[in-house]
Parts: C-alpha cells; structure tokens; sequence
C-alpha cells in the first residue's frame, strides 16, 4: 500500500485530517487550509522519492503566499 499525503490543521477547535492521492494535489489546497486553520498553520505529512519513512512540513502564509515554516524526517 502506497503512503498517501496527509493535510491535518484545527479549524474551530475539532481537527481536520484530509488525504490526498499526490503531493501535487495536496499543495493545490493548501493555501485555503491554512486560512481555515485556528492557528494559521497547517501540517504535512508525506513520504519522500528515494527517502525512507515520513516526511513532515509546517506551512504558514507569508505575503499571501504558502511557504513551509519548518520540516523534517520523523
């Protein structure tokens, strides 16, 4: 089974857990989840081509624009 990209983020008080196909996909939306976020931050879980395990990402909007704050290998 292939490992699916996963968008999580609370959005008035309850969490959020969406996934995606691709990572493509995943950045697609990213942008309205982060607006939709409590905190105005997201988390990105995903795997990496030619990385073993989980890769995650901390994206937050900067001048408007999504940009990962902080990312790392779990």
């Amino acid at each position: 089974m292939r490992f699916q990209p996963q968008l999580t983020y609370t959005q008035n008080g309850q969490t959020v857990r969406l996934r995606y196909s691709t990572y493509a996909e995943l950045k697609k939306r990213i942008k309205d989840a982060v607006r939709n976020s409590d905190d105005g931050e997201v988390f990105v879980s995903r795997s990496r081509r030619g990385e073993w395990g989980e890769w995650f990402e901390y994206w937050t909007l900067r001048k408007g624009k999504p940009k990962i704050d902080r990312e790392g290998w779990m």
